[in-house]
């Protein structure tokens, strides 16, 4: 066959499937681009179909009937990540450049550009320090809630062992966790959903140019930052670094611009940056002061902001960052040691520091390199099977716990569970983890049936905050854990982990995954110290490090900004290199398995992400075999009566409607020659404002519109619902030129799906025309034409579309 012939009987194989079928009674038009009043037959293109793989490397044309689509859509479509969810809209990135843009940008003078910018650099230091403030609050009532907590617990063991009976001790720790756990997960079950989990995956989504909603809201910031001080007092195998990142992104939503919709106050300052455009760079910032908040880390904030999440990027918004990363830094570190009693004192720049590695058998050697890669390995290796492990919880969990009620339960369950293997491990290791009370003050020294003079090591682990378990395990002198109860430790750590994450409360998984990986890693340097007869190069505490890292980069797969995070954390630049090389193996052990933890959890619920690079073996496709058609347009002057029908029609749900020259005679195969394109946002705004000819021309006093107007409006855009229109005025007109954009992003219907993915993921497009080669309209492409193709195990997957 030839190479043109295999490209076309490729492209036909991964078109929509049932795009050449006649449309069944009953059936509806498509949900995103379609227009229900067209002239001509329509197919229905979103009817939810059976998962279509195509081998690229495949010749047989018996896969056609692979294409053969469902009898119609099912009622209740269970969630997997093989499905797209239509609920999901985009972010307006681009900045419409319509007319009343450019009069008010030519009107701003030079020192109003300048304005603008101080003002910008006000916000993000504004961002800075109450990111920093949030932090200082979760750490000090998270501080004061968990010592009262464990103050209880350890007086009632001490009275229980001397009079026996220390099964209350257990009914009491086991109740007041789930205590604690069900007030956290109540807020979240109930009252806010978008405040589950650390945030990161939503952040991660948002920056990506999707809308998650409630995910930068008021309540949403307030559920967070209550249900994870009950998550972690509740005593979870959770932290509370990670819900930070998801409360900066919050912080810098809210503050950007200068009103509050959930209160209903507007204070009437920094209106210009009311636009997704300017949002998302603040977002950004906000992501990155609160990974500076949790770590110390102002390098590693920007670096996680460019990592893990920005679509968009520039050498400004980069320095901004940094400011708004190093204020947050500074507010913690000065709020801290005013709380501590040393102002001034500038020594913990984040809620967690790992504390610095001094001594000289912390230091590496040349051939400890290949030991730091194995080290990895193991990382990355363990990385992939919690994320397994964790992937088929979360999908039991969405098939059968979805009701609030259950969510409490579960979360309550996961609570208790958590202290009796911490009570059970505690009580079946005390005579093998004596350890003699030495100088370093030890908060709550459990002696239970030890000797007297000595404490039991492992409850020094669970009767602390995870942070400062993970530093103990990195300083605690060799000798001072036991092999085996590190072991169950580890053991026990890993699975209530992965089970907790994807609860229904605010948690972080960054403090678990070093908590893991420190206790495993300690474990490996204590091995590597008996076969090397006690060196000096095998610390116990180097390997803790060196694992701690290896477990958080197999489960979350970061690299550059999770080095540079640990680099800071630790205050050593010496670790720079063995933990890049930790950090690369893990990630590659893991990503041969199964993807990272954020990236499973964004697919599970259906997100139209879009990552760095298009999908393998997509160059076959083109614009016009992925775009969406037919296309609703609008002429330049259309009448309000055909505008309100079409916005309130439910199957012509989409945001982006292109403006075509009503003087152009359509060719066979287009809709008219474009002229420009408008938002459904926009839309409502004339329709609200009844921006109509007929009424410019006539003896009502009509106010010019102007930006302000859409601003105002902006986010939260009236339903169409919402909008009165009489029936007298169904008869008026609107002039859409002077909202329009005059020049949106277009490409020939020949153009390649690669090329159209590039566009959509550098210059953030909501949507791309698709034209003839006279400019008429013949499709238009959004997110979700480009998210549907997707490789799976080296073959071009072409995912259902459903209301998830």
């Amino acid at each position: 066959m030839s190479g043109r012939g295999k490209m076309a009987n490729v492209a036909k194989k991964v078109s929509w499937a049932g795009k050449d079928e006649e449309p069944r009674p009953g059936e509806t038009t498509p949900l995103i681009n379609g227009s229900p009043t067209a002239a001509h037959t329509q197919t229905n293109f979103f009817r939810i179909q059976r998962l279509i793989t195509v081998n690229l490397d495949d010749d047989d044309p018996t896969h056609e009937q692979d294409r053969v689509s469902a009898a119609g859509v099912p009622k209740e479509i269970p969630r997997t990540e093989k499905l797209l969810s239509l609920k999901y809209e985009s972010l307006d990135y681009d900045n419409s450049e319509n007319q009343l843009f450019m009069e008010e940008e030519r009107r701003i003078s030079k020192i109003g550009f300048h304005v603008l910018e101080i003002k910008r650099w006000i916000v993000c230091c504004l961002i800075g320090i109450f990111t920093g403030l949030i932090a200082c609050i979760i750490d000090i009532v998270v501080e004061l809630l968990a010592d009262k907590k464990y103050q209880i617990i350890k007086e009632n063991i001490d009275k229980s062992t001397e009079s026996g009976g220390l099964s209350i001790s257990l009914v009491l720790w086991a109740s007041l966790n789930a205590a604690f756990v069900m007030i956290g997960s109540f807020l979240v079950a109930f009252i806010e959903p978008a405040a589950a989990g650390s945030g990161i995956p939503q952040i991660k989504c948002y920056l990506n140019g999707v809308k998650v909603p409630h995910v930068v809201r008021l309540k949403t910031l307030v559920v967070k930052v209550l249900g994870v001080i009950f998550s972690v007092v509740g005593g979870l195998a959770v932290g509370k670094e990670g819900p930070m990142i998801h409360s900066g992104a919050v912080i810098a939503a809210g503050i950007s611009q200068g009103r509050s919709s959930t209160l209903k106050r507007d204070f009437k300052i920094f209106e210009y940056f009311r636009r997704d455009t300017e949002k998302r760079d603040f977002v950004s910032a906000g992501t990155a002061a609160g990974v500076s908040a949790a770590f110390g880390a102002p390098v590693g904030g920007v670096l996680f902001s460019l990592e893990e999440g920005a679509s968009f990027w520039n050498q400004m918004l980069t320095w901004r960052i940094f400011f708004a990363s190093m204020i947050s830094t500074f507010t913690l570190n000065f709020v801290l040691s005013i709380y501590r009693g040393k102002p001034g004192d500038l020594s913990s720049p984040g809620l967690i520091n790992f504390g610095q590695f001094q001594s000289e058998a912390a230091q590496y050697n040349w051939f400890e390199i290949p030991v730091f890669i194995c080290v990895g390995a193991i990382g990355g290796i363990l990385g992939a099977v919690f994320n397994r492990l964790n992937y088929c919880l979360t999908m039991f969990r969405i098939r059968y716990i979805h009701r609030p009620c259950l969510q409490v339960i579960e979360a309550m369950v996961v609570g208790a569970v958590t202290a009796t293997v911490s009570f059970v491990m505690i009580y079946a290791t005390y005579t093998s983890d004596c350890q003699p009370v030495g100088e370093d003050p030890i908060k709550y020294p459990l002696q239970l049936f030890c000797p007297d003079g000595e404490y039991n090591a492992i409850a020094t682990t669970f009767f602390n905050t995870p942070e400062k378990s993970v530093r103990s395990l990195f300083h605690d002198s060799p000798g001072s854990y036991n092999p085996l109860t590190l072991g169950l430790f580890t053991l026990s750590n890993f699975f209530l982990a992965c089970w907790t994450y994807g609860l229904a409360v605010s948690s972080g998984i960054f403090i678990p995954s070093l908590l893991i990986g420190a206790a495993w890693g300690r474990l490996f340097g204590i091995f590597l110290s008996k076969i090397s007869s006690g060196s000096t190069w095998a610390d116990p505490g180097k390997y803790a490090l060196m694992g701690a890292a290896a477990q958080l980069g197999g489960i979350v797969r970061m690299t550059l900004s999770l080095t540079v995070i640990i680099m800071e954390a630790t205050g050593n630049v010496t670790y720079g290199l063995p933990i890049m090389l930790v950090l690369m193996t893990a990630k590659i052990f893991g990503d041969y398995w199964i993807e990272g933890l954020y990236d499973i959890h964004i697919k599970l619920q259906s997100v139209p992400f879009l990552g760095w690079e298009p999908p393998e073996k997509s160059h076959t496709l083109t614009a016009r075999e992925v775009m969406s058609y037919p296309v609703t347009c609008f002429k330049r002057v259309e009448k309000v009566g055909r505008i309100v029908d079409l916005l309130s029609d439910t199957t012509t749900n989409h945001n982006g409607f292109p403006v075509v020259d009503e003087n152009h005679e359509p060719e066979y195969d287009n809709v008219g020659r474009l002229c420009g394109l408008i938002l459904r946002s926009q839309l409502i705004v004339l329709l609200k404002h009844k921006v109509f000819v007929e009424r410019a021309n006539s003896n009502l006093t009509q106010r010019k519109l102007q930006l302000k107007d859409f601003r105002d409006a902006y986010p939260r855009f009236p339903p169409i619902q919402s909008i009165h229109v009489s029936q007298d005025e169904r008869h008026c007109t609107v002039d859409l030129t002077e909202f329009i954009n005059p020049t949106p992003y277009s490409v020939p219907g020949e153009a390649s799906l690669p090329r159209v993915f590039r566009l959509f993921r550098t210059l953030g497009l909501r949507h791309l025309v698709i034209c003839d080669g006279s400019n008429g309209v013949i499709g238009i492409v959004t997110r979700k034409d480009l998210a549907r193709y997707r490789i799976h195990k080296g073959q071009l997957e072409e995912l259902e579309m459903a209301h998830t």
